[in-house]
């Protein structure tokens, strides 16, 4: 609490706030969402690279009809056009990236209006929204065309790129066990999500946004951390499956939603032991959904149920006040 005067009034203005009192100028959304942005530009380029005109296809109908439906959106509720502030523009980048390549265009489409309308809108904007938008939106199309978005929907045996005509490593272990080399889940040289495939590029863009402080370092570490202690112990349990923990640690969209999905600040704890205990809580529902269910990943279904529960965790991990009870 510190008085401050007011040179228009005679009584002081008692301005009453919890610590730490620090406040930066230069961190607002737009800086935020920039920072998001060149985090992403690695993934962007390595979709590029591997899928070629499919990546540069999905990622410009996602970016497109998010920012179309922002317009619409927030014109229907009489606010101000938002789109200076570039968070459709990283929900559309970050929902292109975690759709498959081939992928029919509608689908594109139809998720990004869901991902801003029913996502963010429909709770009052930016900031308001307790679900990430972009995993809204994925899920929607995962339901509603999930022959478009399941293993199928990534082969295409006509096309003459090599990783479009293959199953996603995690399928193809899951219905076939096969698996695949390390070394195609680190570099990225397999089929899957355009933006999640490889795991060196989406940890380089993770560490930037941990350095600049956008992303919280606790929520990646919890759950890359519970997944390899989980895997571990699926390994010691059966230690003559071809899938160890690297390949859940590596595999899937781990990597991509640990640093660029989960961390979303406005969807995420804010205290400390709090993102600890989002991160693994992340962790142990993706790891039990591939070890336990029909479904192969569990990311999405993992980021979405422990955003629910953000509140709860939020009201868990209040911090004791000095000298408090």
């Amino acid at each position: 609490m510190s008085p401050q005067a007011n040179s228009n009034d005679q009584n002081p203005v008692i301005n009453v706030a919890p610590s730490p009192h620090v406040f930066s100028m230069g961190m607002t959304i737009p800086v935020m969402m920039r920072d998001v942005l060149i985090a992403l530009v690695p993934a962007v380029g390595m979709a590029v690279y591997f899928f070629h005109w499919y990546a540069v296809k999905q990622l410009s109908i996602c970016v497109l009809a998010c920012l179309g439906a922002e317009a619409v959106f927030t014109r229907m509720r009489n606010r101000p056009l938002s789109l200076g502030d570039l968070s459709a523009t990283v929900t559309g980048l970050i929902l292109g990236l975690s759709l498959p390549a081939t992928a029919p265009w509608y689908v594109g489409a139809i998720s990004a209006v869901v991902a801003i309308g029913i996502g963010k809108i429909v709770f009052g904007g930016l900031g308001m929204n307790i679900f990430n938008p972009a995993m809204v939106g994925r899920a929607f199309v995962m339901i509603a065309f999930a022959g478009k978005m399941a293993a199928s929907g990534y082969i295409d045996p006509a096309s003459g790129i090599d990783a479009l005509s293959q199953a996603t490593p995690l399928s193809a272990f899951k219905q076939f066990g096969a698996t695949v080399p390390l070394s195609s889940l680190f570099w990225g040289t397999t089929n899957g999500s355009i933006g999640e495939t490889s795991a060196l590029i989406c940890l380089l863009g993770g560490l930037y946004l941990c350095f600049r402080r956008i992303a919280a370092w606790q929520i990646p570490a919890g759950i890359l951390v519970t997944v390899a202690v989980i895997g571990a112990v699926a390994n010691l349990a059966d230690l003559h499956s071809q899938w160890t923990v690297f390949h859940h640690l590596l595999g899937g969209a781990l990597f991509f939603g640990a640093f660029f999905i989960a961390t979303d600040p406005v969807t995420s704890p804010v205290t400390s032991a709090g993102k600890w205990i989002f991160g693994i809580g992340i962790g142990a529902l993706v790891m039990l959904l591939r070890l336990f269910s029909g479904y192969p990943e569990g990311v999405m279904f993992a980021v979405l149920l422990m955003n629910a529960l953000t509140p709860l965790i939020n009201r868990w991990a209040i911090p004791r006040p000095f000298g408090g009870v």
